[in-house]
């Protein structure tokens, strides 16, 4: 009887982990990785409390969502945090990059947790639609993100048509049609592919299928940038 307790205790302290974690959403994701002991791949989110183990001569760059950290770290046991890495038995580097920290991390509301998937956009289909074509018009649409990379990763999650549209400069849009071999981890596309390079300063709108969302390109961002620092979450 005592270990079907323990066993219904940790198989809820478990589940309780993971909500909390998710509750808060991904903490950072993988910009890059080498060697085969990691357990994480490119492009994958990692939450606060997950344990990384690399070996001797594996690398891996973790991109922090809120803190904008970028981790370079080599060998040993990574225990991924709020807003940086706790490194055992490795060498860590950490640089501070340009990007619009707390805004590409989600509310617990907006997480989802049997997927792994979230969206922070809005919805095409009802009042939202009307309200941004009247602030459009209007001239008084304000950013929900600025990137700090002229060429973006877009979180889309599926393959579709993606359309991007300069709304503080009339005439400048585009339609991709984004199959999902082209997806990083089923979930990413990179605007790169299409080589598609995006004016500093400029105001955009992304869509794709019933989201969009508003984003501002750093008047100073550079045509090449960390992951984190163009990391548009549709």
């Amino acid at each position: 009887m005592g270990a079907v307790r323990l066993a219904v205790f940790s198989a809820a302290s478990t589940l309780a982990f993971g909500a909390l974690a998710w509750a808060h959403g991904p903490a950072a994701v993988v910009e890059e990785v080498s060697g085969k002991s990691a357990g994480v791949e490119f492009m994958d989110y990692v939450t606060p409390g997950k344990v990384i183990r690399l070996g001797r001569q594996d690398t891996i760059v973790l991109g922090y969502l809120k803190s904008c950290w970028r981790e370079t770290i080599v060998g040993g046991t990574v225990t991924v945090g709020t807003e940086q890495s706790d490194v055992q038995g490795g060498k860590v580097e950490r640089t501070q990059v340009k990007c619009d920290g707390g805004r590409m991390q989600l509310s617990a509301g907006q997480a989802v947790q049997s997927a792994g998937y979230v969206s922070r956009s809005v919805d095409l289909s009802g009042r939202d639609a009307s309200a941004l074509e009247r602030q459009k018009r209007e001239g008084t649409v304000e950013p929900q993100i600025t990137l700090y990379g002229r060429v973006p990763t877009i979180e889309l999650g599926a393959g579709g048509t993606l359309v991007v549209e300069r709304i503080d400069v009339p005439g400048e849009k585009f339609e991709i049609a984004v199959s999902s071999r082209q997806l990083a981890r089923g979930v990413f596309f990179d605007l790169a592919k299409a080589h598609r390079l995006l004016a500093a300063g400029g105001i955009y709108r992304a869509t794709f299928g019933t989201k969009q969302v508003v984003f501002k390109i750093a008047p100073d961002a550079p045509a090449s940038a960390p992951v984190i620092a163009r990391l548009l979450r549709l």
